[in-house]
């Protein structure tokens, strides 16, 4: 019997971390001209989103491509090039909704239902596909950013965000209730990204508070289903906001034991992976929306 999408995707992040392994956490490859560290890119060069985000860094990673840009088949014969005979595409989902009529037993009156539900399709990397047009396989000419440039523009994205951000003592957290993020000094980290890459983290917790998106995942008490999601989708976030930011992102040696805690809530839930993705690319699209325009830094 074929898996499906949700169970396909699940086990492959089980199978990572029950090797102790954070498959959103790597040190992704720095040579293609389309970014030091970048989500995975669609040919028209947008970014994939959520689940997608995943699932296309652990074939990367898996298969040893450099290059983050993916192509459908029909999208590399319409620019005249074509995918290597042998080569395995990898799979990306996409929401829709089917509609269902449904009679109601009491009145017999009909009513239309929207069921939403996840479908999958096929896409190669780029470096499966010969022929395309050259930018596609580019390799970077230039030197990549100053580690002080790519720090600057941290600093400016958590600052943009109003954040309430203190800094003391050792541990780093969230105070849902005062509404503040706790840091440890900026000196107490081994390099400046594990702390923005720390900030990060907490800063993807500040977004759940009732007055931003209000994200409640049951949490109850520590190291309970609920907090173990919302563990999650911090992780996630953090790693889709440092792709954003340019960081790469560090692994929290303090966050090893909740490993087990994810293995089991998704063994218990094939969908729970894709809420917690969902529920982090959301927290990113917040803050990223935090950001002032263009125009306004121009000013």
């Amino acid at each position: 019997m074929r898996e499906d999408i949700y169970t396909r995707i699940t086990n492959s992040i089980l199978a990572q971390l029950q090797k102790g392994i954070r498959p959103w956490i790597k040190p992704w490859n720095a040579e293609h001209a389309a970014g030091r560290i970048s989500r995975p890119l669609r040919a028209n060069g947008i970014p994939y989103r959520g689940i997608n985000v995943l699932s296309l860094w652990m074939e990367a990673d898996a298969k040893g491509y450099s290059a983050p840009i993916w192509i459908t088949y029909k999208q590399a014969v319409e620019l005249g090039a074509h995918v290597r005979k042998g080569e395995k595409g990898s799979s990306v989902v996409f929401a829709s909704k089917a509609s269902r009529t449904e009679t109601n037993a009491t009145t017999g009156e009909e009513s239309e239902r929207e069921i939403p539900f996840l479908k999958g399709y096929t896409v190669f990397n780029v470096e499966q596909v010969e022929g395309l047009p050259k930018h596609y396989y580019e390799t970077v000419q230039q030197q990549p950013l100053e580690q002080i440039q790519r720090i600057a523009q941290a600093e400016r994205f958590f600052a943009a965000t109003a954040a309430n951000i203190r800094h003391g003592g050792t541990r780093a957290y969230y105070n849902v209730s005062e509404d503040f993020v706790q840091m440890p000094p900026f000196e107490a980290f081994r390099d400046p990204e594990s702390y923005y890459a720390t900030l990060a983290h907490e800063c993807t917790h500040w977004t759940r508070h009732e007055t931003r998106l209000d994200r409640d995942l049951g949490r109850k008490r520590w190291g309970d289903e609920g907090y173990a999601m919302e563990e999650l989708v911090a992780e996630l976030g953090a790693a889709f906001l440092s792709s954003d930011i340019g960081l790469t992102q560090e692994t929290r040696t303090d966050h090893a034991d909740y490993i087990g805690s994810w293995i089991k809530v998704l063994k218990d839930d094939k969908r729970a992976v894709f809420t917690a993705a969902s529920h982090a690319q959301r927290a990113a699209d917040f803050l990223n929306s935090l950001q002032p325009s263009q125009e306004a830094e121009a000013a």
